[in-house]
């Protein structure tokens, strides 16, 4: 099962609001999920999405592969640069 971290869309008609979510990836976009990260609000811009980073840095240590408008939202938050980190703490013990 290759798991991915991307967007699902819960907005109206020319109002849109999205779920970060975990989802297989054989999944369709608005389909079933595995676990809700966060919500993000195209109208007040990337940088202020609600990510929750506990769960963002569990699927991506599990292997799961953020889409790109997430993996801006994450270097934004910095938890791309956490989850780097921690890989470097892993692998000097």
């Amino acid at each position: 099962m290759s798991v991915k971290i991307r967007l699902t869309r819960i907005g109206r008609h020319k109002d849109p609001f999205y779920r970060i979510v975990a989802a297989d990836s054989r999944f369709t976009r608005d389909g079933r999920y595995i676990e809700q990260i966060g919500t993000y609000d195209p109208t007040l811009g990337t940088d202020k999405a609600n990510i929750d980073e506990q769960l963002a840095l569990k699927w991506l240590g599990l292997g799961a592969q953020p889409s790109e408008s997430v993996r801006a939202m994450l270097s934004a938050k910095g938890i791309i640069a956490k989850f780097a980190e921690s890989k470097v703490k892993k692998g000097s013990k």
